[in-house]
């Protein structure tokens, strides 16, 4: 399974997601949020940005993409029956910060997380700094879908 907000899928996510479908027989995108908290997008429009990136990219039928809210990440790997949580790294930081939830969630379930390294490309890409960016009126063409660009541009229009 490969865990996050997803909020908004960037082209840093999909490399990975393409990859681990690379190593697996099947890929569980599991689109995390807190119900107590409001994401840019709502968690369909993410769910539905994340498969159809995928079936753009070919690779729609191999991975499986479904919302939890409110729980331990390991409960739901185990509710899913995953063989392992894959996580993308774009450096040393990811890393640091990445490396205690996956010997915590060890410790838990005995599950292993497997690191990817991101595309050096797309290291500078996160979802929160292409929202930081969209929001002050940058271009994030290149760093997400194109659909995503545009509903980041529309819901900045409708917010002005």
């Amino acid at each position: 399974m490969c865990p996050g907000s997803y909020d908004p899928v960037t082209l840093g996510h999909l490399d990975v997601l393409e990859r681990a479908v690379a190593l697996y027989d099947e890929v569980v995108v599991t689109v995390l949020h807190n119900p107590a908290k409001a994401g840019t997008f709502s968690v369909e429009d993410r769910i539905g940005f994340v498969e159809r990136a995928l079936e753009a990219r070919g690779i729609g039928d191999r991975v499986r993409v479904q919302a939890f809210g409110g729980r331990l990440l390991v409960e739901v790997a185990r509710e899913l029956g995953a063989d392992a949580i894959v996580k993308g790294l774009r450096g040393t930081t990811d890393f640091t910060y990445e490396l205690p939830m996956a010997l915590m969630n060890r410790h838990l379930t005995g599950i292993e997380t497997v690191f990817l390294p991101g595309d050096p490309a797309l290291e500078h890409v996160s979802s929160s700094l292409v929202k930081e960016v969209a929001r002050l009126g940058g271009d994030v063409t290149g760093l997400v879908p194109d659909e995503v660009r545009d509903a980041l541009v529309a819901s900045q229009r409708a917010d002005s």
